[in-house]
């Protein structure tokens, strides 16, 4: 083949390589633009009076001039915040209540931290009851409400609302979403609606039991009612703990279960946030592409053989959960952070051991795409995530948590990119590095599950992490080389940590 050919054959190559890029950026832009409209046209003409309750950050969602409407508080479950529960707040709002939701301790906005003991009714969840009871009582005061009072929930704030309207007088009715409590009883509450996604067996089996402490054979989808209980269990479609927040089933019953309690008739769609949330993050994830490949092409690296990642990935995977087995870290005043950053932190350090003894060492290069990628994730995928999805903005005393945890992400994220070659690596090796780490997060909650039982519960962040953010993270690796993939991702890890799990002080 001549020089004329090679030369014209680059010229094919590079040309079909921008029509890909410019057709990708152009979908993705569109799916971008179209998510932010839908999203928008959902929350058109519903005003946000933004409440500090104490130091609890709430927000009043309600119609322009609405005065004397039934007021419904709402909060999150564990590891939430209020952007979960907005499609609660437009679809309620939208149908004429004044939805009030809040950050709860610890969570989202909130500044102070949860506290107590996490295993008794008498600790931690008595703050969180008496945290309930200031916001309800500020919602009761604002001009917009008046005409009674409701309560949605999900996951861990159903307890503490059930708790919550057991001491007071003036709870109408409760939502209960992905419920579990021992406070309900066959008497108590009287008027409650419980919502599970059709993937929570236990949860579903929980309310089936608060069914039949009413009327024995009710069923999913029935409502059953002795005296003055009235109770009422449904099943949202092929949805788990946190797509029931989405799901358009859940909306209409909570609707409904109010509407039947104040003796209203609301009328008109319900939010729909969900599928457009889902299409806002997928087209900046798919605008990334075009533009990180864009970076120059500087580092390559051979991805590592079988033997060497069987190495790289089995002992840390088993020696880290060991190691740590006997220490109980508390530096951090986040729940199990402390001992998530020295995890990673340790996991990364013996990965690059290994992998450097069995040959394969991390080459040297720019690492500034590190910044742009930390920037990327963090900048336009947090602050859309944080408007649209889940809180992604920390407070102030959050930043250093951020730092301490990097300690660790980023070591972490750099073995990572080690055994995979920044992302060269095939899919099967690729697949068996993450599978590995959580294999070892496994192993450390079974030496310890008392201890580290809420990292089970947080483990589906890190799935999102790589799933998401790994992906940005492997076109950039592939480009700039494994150093600049690694220290990027440390930094976005490092962040989501630091301002998604819950604060916590001893």
């Amino acid at each position: 083949m001549s020089g004329g050919q090679i030369a014209a054959g680059r010229v094919r190559r590079a040309f079909r390589g921008g029509l890909a890029r410019a057709a990708v950026a152009a979908m993705s832009t569109a799916a971008i633009l179209l998510a932010l409209v839908m999203l928008w046209r959902e929350g058109a003409g519903i005003e946000r009076t933004e409440l500090t309750v104490g130091q609890t950050p709430a927000t009043l969602y309600h119609q322009p001039g609405l005065q004397g409407a039934p007021l419904v508080v709402i909060a999150h479950g564990f590891a939430g915040s209020r952007q979960f529960m907005q499609s609660f707040a437009l679809t309620l709002a939208n149908a004429g209540y004044a939805a009030l939701s809040y950050d709860l301790l610890g969570h989202g906005r909130n500044p102070v931290p949860m506290s107590g003991d996490v295993t008794t009714v008498d600790g931690t969840t008595r703050l969180l009851i008496e945290e309930a009871n200031r916001v309800i009582e500020r919602g009761l005061e604002v001009p917009q409400a008046g005409g009674g009072l409701a309560l949605v929930g999900h996951s861990m704030a159903t307890d503490v609302l059930v708790r919550t309207a057991a001491e007071r007088d003036d709870v109408d009715a409760i939502a209960a979403v992905s419920m579990y409590s021992e406070a309900v009883t066959g008497e108590f509450p009287e008027r409650l609606l419980m919502v599970t996604g059709q993937w929570e067996p236990h949860l579903r089996e929980a309310a089936l039991d608060a069914m039949a402490e009413v009327e024995q054979g009710a069923g999913e989808g029935d409502t059953a009612q002795s005296g003055e209980v009235e109770r009422r269990a449904v099943v949202a479609p092929h949805v788990e703990h946190v797509g029931v927040l989405y799901s358009e089933t859940t909306q209409r019953e909570v609707r409904s279960w109010l509407d039947a309690t104040f003796g209203r008739a609301s009328e008109g769609p319900v939010a729909q946030r969900g599928p457009w949330v889902a299409l806002l993050m997928a087209g900046i994830v798919g605008l990334s592409w075009p533009l990180f490949v864009l970076l120059p092409r500087r580092v390559t690296a051979e991805p590592p053989g079988w033997r060497a990642l069987a190495a790289g990935l089995g002992v840390p995977a088993v020696a880290t959960p060991l190691i740590l087995w006997p220490v109980e870290p508390a530096f951090l005043p986040v729940l199990v952070a402390d001992y998530l950053a020295l995890h990673l932190g340790l996991y990364g350090l013996l990965q690059i051991a290994v992998m450097w003894w069995a040959g394969y060492r991390l080459p040297l290069g720019p690492v500034w795409p590190a910044a742009a990628l930390a920037a990327y994730g963090i900048g336009v995928f947090g602050l859309a995530l944080d408007t649209f999805g889940a809180s992604f903005v920390p407070n102030a005393g959050r930043l250093a948590i951020v730092g301490a945890v990097a300690l660790g992400a980023v070591p972490f994220m750099l073995g990572d990119a080690l055994a995979t070659a920044g992302g060269r690596a095939p899919l099967l090796r690729r697949l068996a590095a993450r599978m590995a780490v959580f294999v070892s997060f496994g192993l450390a909650v079974a030496l310890d599950f008392e201890g580290l039982f809420f990292l089970v519960l947080i483990l589906p962040v890190i799935l999102l992490f790589f799933l998401v953010f790994g992906t940005m993270g492997g076109w950039v690796g592939r480009r700039s080389g494994p150093l600049a993939s690694g220290v990027g991702l440390g930094l976005v890890l490092a962040w989501a940590i630091g301002v998604s799990f819950p604060l916590f002080s001893a």
